[in-house]
């Protein structure tokens, strides 16, 4: 019952920017900490950012200060803009929450960051 969706994903130069959106569904979105995640396949999974319900945020150290969470509590969407992107940036990207107790994940949406 509860859904995440991303999007925005997709090949871009170094340098460059993309936004990435995940939409939310079966929760109280404006209620849920809400968390974007990384992982490619010679790489952990790594927490990149998160934000609470009511907008405090906290960013992994690799963003270098590049990226930006937000929300929107109307359109139940997470957002990440990430700019001056470098090839270590690129993985898949997944939204997450936690609803008592338990992770729900996205399906993911790729970045792919091309010299």
């Amino acid at each position: 019952q509860v859904h995440l969706r991303e999007s925005g994903g997709g090949l871009v130069q170094a340098g460059g920017s993309l936004r990435l959106s995940c939409s939310a569904s079966g929760i109280n979105f404006k209620l849920h900490d809400m968390n974007w995640f990384r992982q490619n396949p010679g790489k952990e999974r790594e927490l990149v950012a998160s934000i609470t319900g009511n907008g405090r945020t906290v960013y992994a150290d690799s963003t270098q200060g590049r990226f930006t969470i937000s929300r929107d509590n109307v359109r139940n969407t997470v957002y990440l803009q990430m700019t001056n992107l470098n090839a270590g940036d690129s993985a898949v990207y997944h939204c997450n929450t936690r609803r008592q107790g338990v992770d729900f994940w996205g399906r993911g949406t790729p970045v792919t960051v091309s010299a």
